[in-house]
């Protein structure tokens, strides 16, 4: 599976953004997909997460209220809605993908995208 993320940019403090993470390769509709942040000199951390099927979502808490994770499998893709952004949201954005487990650890996530990245302004 080859993901690609892209929706990244500026954005003023209580703006939104919607990242997208296009998957090629492989079979996409059974895996979970998440999303990751790493913002400048901290740890690569859990932001959220989409079954295979797209009905069981999970957010880390920082996030939880304000972004939405969503999965169109036709599309292979998957959508990353941030609202009521903050300026320590500012960080670099990726997805990850992994076959038939649901988790948060980024360890566990078997393919990655390139990253994309958000910049929220105050």
């Amino acid at each position: 599976v080859q993901l690609q993320a892209c929706g990244g940019g500026l954005v003023q403090a209580g703006g939104s953004l919607r990242l997208s993470c296009v998957a090629s390769g492989r079979i996409f509709s059974t895996y979970t997909v998440g999303w990751f942040r790493q913002a400048s000199g901290e740890e690569r951390e859990f932001v959220a997460r989409v079954s295979w099927s797209g009905g069981v979502t999970y957010y880390a808490d920082s996030v939880k209220g304000r972004f939405t994770i969503s999965r169109d499998n036709a599309k292979n893709t998957v959508y990353l809605q941030m609202n009521s952004l903050k300026p320590e949201d500012t960080a670099v954005y990726y997805c990850a993908a992994v076959d038939r487990t649901l988790t948060t650890l980024p360890g566990s996530y078997t393919y990655w995208g390139q990253g994309t990245q958000v910049t929220v302004s105050s």
